[in-house]
Formats: C-alpha cells, structure tokens, sequence
C-alpha cells in the first residue's frame, strides 16, 4: 500500500506541562512528547471526537486510537529540537470551611505546596504523519495538563522508498507500535507507554528523501492486557 509522510515542526507559545515523574513535591515534565497526547491533540476534532465531558478519568485509548488505524494514520512521538524549561512554585490555600486542614502529607512534606518543572514557550519539537493519503492537519493545537496553545508547520515529504535490512531508525519511536525487531535503544521513562530512541531494528523500513528512516507498518497497538 502506497503511504504519504508529512514531517512536521512544532513550536510552543505556552508553557506545557504534563507529570511525566513526581519526586516529592517536584513535578517534572519530559522533554519527549507521546504520541498519544499528539495524536488526540490533531484529531481530537475531526477523527477521534473525544466528548466534551468523560464520566471516568481513564482514558480509552482502544476506541479512540483504532479510529486512526482504521483510517491508516500514524502519528510518531515528538522528540525535541530545541527546548528549555521554567520551574514554577504553586500553593495552594487551606480552606478550611470545606475541606479539613492538613499540614502535611504521609511523606512527611506539605500537600498544598509543589514546584512543576515545564516545557518553556519556543521550545521546538519534531514529528511525522504516516498516513495512506494526504491528512490536513491543525495550524494550532492544545497540549498538556493546561491545554498550552503550540503551533504546527507541516513539510510533505511525499511517498518514501521501502527498504529491507538492519537499520537505525532516526525518530523516537512507541515500541508498542513498532512490528519490526528492535536489537538495542535507549528507554525514554515515561507514562503510558515508555518510548525508545537511537534503536537499531531489524525489517522493512521507509527511507525518505532526507536519508532519514521510519520503521515501515507502524500503528497504534491496542490490545487488551493479558490478566
């Protein structure tokens, strides 16, 4: 099946924050963006059409997802270009006529105080959109746990060469979504799913003009867990 690659840029006029780790009351951010948060965030509207108000806090990823790869559409994770952090430092009030007080937490340190460590606006970020046919994609999206505004420029590459051999794949990839053999990577620490990066595989591969290589038939893996 013939397949389009578009490489997209995107740049952030916000600050994002996500809790990728929680070291005592440090909230940190990962510099990698998961294709699962892109994915929702470029077809939240027009494919995947997540309702405005969800009764439950667990996402469906199965339903959700599976609309994409019915349509033959994969978004990569992003990994960044250039990127710098902001620390902030919350607190949050004790308000005692609806919520009982509390001084400190069962580890020994204040509930109501934090500091989030997050993506700082002009941080820049690379992905591609596999898709069979051309995909029209947002000028803006809303990323995070604030819904921080970024924009993305999109480059068609058009349709790749396909290749077969050992190769080093040159995009931080889900190895979830990944058929081939991956043989080394580095891991990327980070929830739902953790990513790889710098991974040698083994199988069919797409070559794009730029030299660059995308591992060839990736899609969201979405089966159930094994109980």
């Amino acid at each position: 099946m013939a397949i389009t690659v578009t490489r997209c840029r995107l740049v952030l006029h916000d600050s994002v924050y996500y809790a990728t780790r929680e070291m005592g009351t440090l909230y940190e951010t990962e510099r990698y963006i998961h294709n699962y948060a892109l994915s929702y965030a470029l077809f939240n509207d027009t494919i995947i059409k997540v309702p405005y108000f969800c009764a439950s806090y667990e996402p469906n990823y199965r339903s959700d997802l599976n609309k994409l790869n019915e349509l033959g559409i994969y978004v990569t994770p992003a990994k960044p270009v250039v990127w710098d952090y902001l620390l902030v430092t919350w607190k949050i009030a004790q308000v005692s006529y609806y919520r009982k007080p509390e001084r400190f937490g069962g580890k020994n340190y204040p509930k109501n105080i934090g500091r989030a460590k997050e993506l700082a606006p002009g941080s820049e970020f690379e992905f591609f959109v596999i898709s069979a046919e051309t995909v029209q994609l947002p000028r803006w999206i809303r990323l995070g746990k604030w819904h921080s505004k970024a924009e993305v420029t999109v480059e068609p590459l058009g349709k790749p060469t396909e290749k077969e051999e050992v190769y080093t794949a040159s995009v931080v990839l889900n190895p979830l979504d990944v058929p081939g053999h991956l043989m080394t990577f580095d891991v990327v620490s980070m929830p739902p799913v953790s990513l790889v990066l710098n991974a040698h595989l083994e199988g069919h591969y797409y070559e794009l003009p730029n030299k660059m290589q995308l591992p060839a038939g990736m899609k969201y893996f979405l089966e159930k867990p094994q109980k």
